[in-house]
Order: structure tokens, then sequence, then C-alpha cells
């Protein structure tokens, strides 16, 4: 699947919240960089941990919760 459609499959999992997505997918990933494994199947050496942290959203193994992230 294109990241693009990926990309809208996960705002749509967060209610069309923008600027909560992209705290989300900081935040996600910054702990992949620092050594989290990602929970989705992929290769992380080809791709970007900002799009692993997507595809985490958009296949909904990521739970975000509004209140966890300040606005």
């Amino acid at each position: 699947m294109r990241l693009e459609k990926i990309a809208a499959k996960a705002l749509e999992k967060v209610n069309y919240d923008r600027y909560l997505l992209s705290v989300a997918v900081a935040k996600r990933a910054n702990e992949l960089a620092l050594g989290a494994e990602p929970l989705v199947n992929v290769d992380i050496k080809k791709y970007k941990y900002t799009d692993i942290a997507i595809m985490e959203v958009a296949e909904g193994v990521l739970k975000i919760d509004a209140n966890s992230y300040d606005k």
C-alpha cells in the first residue's frame, strides 16, 4: 500500500486530528529511534521511523488517546 493511503487511514483512526497524529507519530518515531521494536512486521532498515509509526497507527496496533497528549 502506498504511504499516502496509509497516512489517510491513520488520519481516519484519530478522527482527522492532524495535530494529534503528528504528535503521536513524533513520539513513537523517537521511541523507535531509541531501540523500540516495531509493532508491525516491516524491515526497519527499509523505512523511516516516522513511516513505521504511521503504519502502526493505520493498522490500529498503536492506540492513541487524545487525553495523553498536550494541545
